[in-house]
């Protein structure tokens, strides 16, 4: 009974993008770690089968059981090794065997196929053998790259020096480099598991995706900032910005979510983060014109999106589904471009990053070109020109990534620039945007924000890391340029 109680809590963080799968079961201190992994890993994988037999059979309704509690047990019934329980649940559930058998057997039918896994998507079998290398953010508050690699060369990794390109990323067990785009990321094989090592347990490494490492590492505030971090939890990219300031200055962290934001207090304590104000509100409510706020010139947002990127998650592809996707992508854009609206109203913004665990462009460059067709005073800076995966055309100053082509989950990260001579020139309207202005609903209150993978951050060191300037769409006039070259020296974003 134990096991399914936890499968189904875990599948509930996992489906509302509160942690990595593995991150969740391991955070568990379940004694069984590897029978409720295997269970919650297979359950997942079977969601949108296990939801339509359920629904199908009425089976909510009958026996009052929640949803992600009927999926794992549904699953163990009809796609596992049987229950692993007695009492009133197995009775429960044996008394409706025959309608669930009955409803499975009917959608092998109809799709002509015999085994449980012929019946997933063809999107979700692919992606789902994707295998990612591990990416692991040294945690600058607490140590160096260099001593940390020191002490895992001493534990038994070879270390192959810095990669130099994405092929070396492709690493056997034991093996290990430095990334080639961030620093103070490490990469090792996809089976290399530190969740019960020493340097993750003490707070000196931060399991995090490369991807999910660059909003901050492109944000790049200097020690001493003031800044928002808009939706927080669980808090890898906070404390990534904690050690790009080196705990000095301020960051304002706001998640509507209280469990994850106490989740969230946990990780920074052990990241040793000591600059941090944590509030459980809405970021959409606060008053960007109260003295608290009168210092914050660098705001990180990270809001609700539809978590597309994630390996682990993929878009039900049925005719149903994709107007349901649809119907939840325009929801979602509107809240996005409502939270970005309000972030640039912070009188002394200088600066914004932007980013999704998105691949859909309605969520990413349609909010980003809506957004600076209604807030002229900004730009968009160009970021990392070697990056491999560019925004979609004409925002190439943005980045997105792959698993193919960055060999990470997918992302997308823009930048964004207050300028001073903004009413003289206009962007021009360059890509079609399908995101009304009011959204019908509060999404802030009703969808949870994907964290970034079960891997997430990187940190650098903020005045050495000088960026290309950014580029606006349109002309500049040419009375401004001289005193422009000097203003981008000053305020750059990193490069590598």
């Amino acid at each position: 009974m134990a096991l399914y109680v936890k499968a189904a809590e875990i599948l509930e963080k996992a489906e509302n993008k509160q942690g990595a799968l593995k991150t969740l079961v391991y955070d568990s201190k379940f004694k069984n770690i590897k029978q409720l992994f295997a269970l919650v890993f297979e359950t997942q994988k079977f969601s949108s089968i296990l939801q339509e037999i359920i629904e199908s059979t009425k089976l909510l309704k009958q026996t009052k059981l929640s949803i992600h509690l009927a999926k794992v047990l549904v699953h163990d019934l009809l796609m596992g090794r049987g229950l692993k329980c007695g009492g009133s649940w197995k009775t429960m559930m044996m008394k409706h065997r025959s309608r669930l058998q009955s409803v499975l057997a009917r959608m092998k039918v109809k799709q002509g196929v015999s085994k449980n896994i012929d019946l997933l998507p063809a999107g979700t079998v692919g992606p789902a053998g994707v295998r990612l290398p591990r990416y692991v953010r040294v945690n600058t508050l607490k140590t160096t790259v260099d001593d940390t690699v020191d002490y895992l060369k001493r534990d038994g990794f070879s270390y192959l020096g810095k990669a130099s390109k994405l092929e070396d990323l492709t690493l056997k067990a034991k093996y290990f480099v430095r990334d080639l785009h961030l620093p103070e990321v490490l990469v090792f094989s996809p089976k290399t598991d530190f969740h019960d090592h020493f340097l993750y347990k003490a707070g000196h490494i931060i399991l995090q995706d490369k991807a999910s490492c660059l909003p901050a590492y492109l944000l790049n505030p200097p020690p001493g900032s003031h800044l928002i971090d808009a939706c927080a939890a669980p808090g890898n990219k906070t404390s990534h910005l904690a050690a790009i300031m080196k705990n000095k200055g301020r960051v304002f962290a706001f998640d509507l979510d209280a469990k994850r934001l106490a989740t969230m207090s946990t990780l920074l304590l052990r990241a040793g983060v000591t600059c941090q104000q944590l509030a459980n509100q809405d970021f959409l409510k606060v008053d960007h014109d109260s003295s608290q706020f009168k210092d914050v010139e660098y705001i990180l947002l990270d809001p609700s999106c539809s978590g597309s990127g994630m390996v682990c998650l993929r878009d039900d592809d049925s005719t149903a589904g994709e107007e349901k996707n649809q119907a939840r992508l325009t929801s979602l854009a509107s809240f996005q471009l409502r939270c970005l609206n309000h972030a640039l109203k912070f009188p002394r913004l200088k600066r914004l990053v932007y980013s999704t665990c998105s691949i859909h462009s309605q969520e990413n460059e349609e909010v980003v070109t809506a957004c600076l067709q209604q807030n002229p005073c900004f730009r968009l800076v160009p970021l990392l020109a070697q990056w491999p995966e560019r925004g979609l055309p004409p925002l190439n100053q943005c980045l997105r990534a792959s698993t193919d082509k960055t060999r990470t989950h997918g992302f997308f990260v823009a930048l964004l620039e207050k300028y001073t001579d903004a009413g003289k020139t206009k962007q021009k309207p360059e890509v079609q945007t399908s995101i009304p202005e009011e959204t019908p609903q509060d999404l802030s209150q009703g969808e949870e924000r994907p964290a970034g993978s079960e891997e997430e951050s990187e940190a650098s060191e903020a005045d050495d890391k000088p960026t290309p300037a950014a580029v606006q769409t349109g002309s500049t006039p040419g009375k401004k340029k001289k005193r422009k070259k000097k203003k981008k020296k000053k305020t750059a974003a990193p490069v590598e």
